[in-house]
């Protein structure tokens, strides 16, 4: 791939930051560390879906340097983030009429999901007045994403249905590129992924030419990584720390063994004295 700019292209300037934040040199283009630029590996090009694709970016999230959305929508052009914390009436004109929709989220009891391997989105789209369907997906910790669904399910039920990827199992971990191919960000459990990996995966399944989408956002993803470790310093491993109460098993049991060899001795010493 050529990356060199073409006549009339606008060069990616570098900008300076705050001195709060070091004077990092930003990219113009990506909004990322000029250290850990990914220009090279966006598409020259937004990438054109039939899916609208919206992400509702908690406040916090979106300040974690190592959140995908903003790659995301750079990457993606019908994909659009906004801050907040729940969807209502007013979030975004669009939902307030009520397209054909669906949100990503793993399923619980109270909630369950479909997943998103037995969904038809031909079938959503068939009689609908404003056009493809669309895809919603939170950003956040996974504590404040659950927040986030439960506070903006009651407008989500009147056009929205609940979607998983199927991946999710709260008995195993790991399943992240995060998690598989670099510690960075630690999934509570296995096939919790990161918003960039949910939205891949769910256009695979929703786009004519869903593998290959998500083959070029996946690499976008694996070169952040990649890039982001070569800046993370040596972690030296520690042996996990006993709670309170092991801790006070132990030591109350290395206490009785003590003491059994004291007892133990203190008769062999005194057997000892008998013989003398």
């Amino acid at each position: 791939m050529d990356f060199e700019a073409e006549e009339g292209d606008t060069p990616h300037l570098p900008i300076s930051t705050s001195p709060e934040t070091h004077r990092r040199s930003i990219c113009s283009n990506c909004c990322r560390p000029n250290p850990v630029c990914l220009c090279h590996a966006l598409p020259s090009h937004p990438i054109q879906t039939t899916t609208q694709i919206f992400i509702l970016h908690h406040p916090q999230e979106a300040k974690h340097k190592l959140s995908t959305t903003p790659i995301l929508t750079k990457s993606l052009l019908n994909a659009t983030a906004i801050n907040g914390r729940r969807l209502r009436r007013g979030t975004f004109p669009l939902f307030d009429q009520f397209p054909p929709a669906i949100y990503l989220f793993p399923s619980t009891t109270s909630s369950p999901a479909i997943n998103i391997s037995d969904l038809n989105p031909s079938h959503l789209t068939r009689n609908a007045e404003n056009g493809g369907l669309v895809l919603i997906a939170f950003d956040a910790t996974w504590k404040h994403a659950k927040e986030m669904v439960k506070a903006s399910e009651d407008f989500l039920s009147k056009f929205a249905i609940r979607v998983c990827l199927g991946t999710e199992d709260e008995k195993s971990s790991g399943g992240s590129i995060y998690d598989s191919e670099l510690i960075l960000r630690k999934e509570p459990f296995g096939g919790c992924v990161s918003t960039m990996e949910a939205v891949a995966r769910a256009l695979r399944v929703l786009e004519p030419n869903g593998v290959e989408i998500e083959a070029s956002l996946i690499g976008i993803l694996r070169e952040m990584v990649r890039l982001q470790a070569g800046f993370l310093k040596p972690v030296k491993s520690r042996p996990k720390l006993l709670k309170m109460k092991k801790i006070k098993e132990v030591e109350k049991s290395e206490s009785y063994e003590n003491d059994s060899e004291d007892q133990k001795l203190r008769l062999t010493e005194g057997a000892q004295m008998e013989l003398r």
